[in-house]
């Protein structure tokens, strides 16, 4: 036994680089932990209100929202392309663009966001939900065949609710799943 001018042995330095760790592994640990729940609570922004003021396509409205006109793409669906420069019309793009109108053409929705809020084109990103009795537009399109699921990470809350619609639809040979 050294009581004097001796090394340390191996698990003593291990013991008292552990302890000189412990609390920058707290920290890293709380930080993590904040930033997860920070992203949860973010994952569903509410826009709020908005007043449709024209259907561009099967999963794109324009909305009066806060006094300005703003550009607004469905969440999780695709519909196929009426209205895409160079690109044809698709087969039953013309009938998933006159369902949306039916769903929201001059009404109120509410707008909730995902992660994300602006797509690369600037259109705001939104689970669409008509008022007065809260039809989750996103859904109805998919649920009658007029839309495909378009699940791009990190947009993904309601991506499984979305999957399940497009599945039965196709089962049962909705829209376009009978159609193209």
């Amino acid at each position: 036994m050294c009581n004097v001018g001796c090394e340390p042995s191996e698990a003593g330095r291990t013991v008292a680089q552990m302890r000189r760790l412990a609390p920058l592994l707290l920290v890293v640990v709380v930080v993590v932990v904040l930033v997860a729940r920070g992203r949860d609570h973010g994952s569903h922004t509410s826009f709020g209100r908005a007043q449709v003021v024209r259907v561009v396509d099967g999963d794109t409205i324009r909305v009066r929202l806060d006094g300005r006109t703003e550009r607004v793409r469905y969440i999780g669906v695709d519909t196929p392309e009426s209205v895409k420069p160079g690109t044809p019309v698709q087969c039953f793009a013309k009938r998933a663009s006159a369902a949306n109108a039916a769903l929201v053409a001059g009404h109120t929705v509410r707008l909730v966001g995902d992660v994300e809020q602006r797509d690369r084109y600037g259109r705001l990103l939104a689970y669409v939900y008509r008022e007065p009795d809260g039809a989750f537009v996103n859904a109805r399109l998919v649920r009658d065949g007029y839309a495909r699921t378009l699940t791009i990470a990190p947009n993904v809350a309601h991506a499984h609710e979305l999957a399940d619609l497009a599945r039965a639809a196709r089962q049962a040979h909705r829209g376009l799943w009978s159609a193209c």
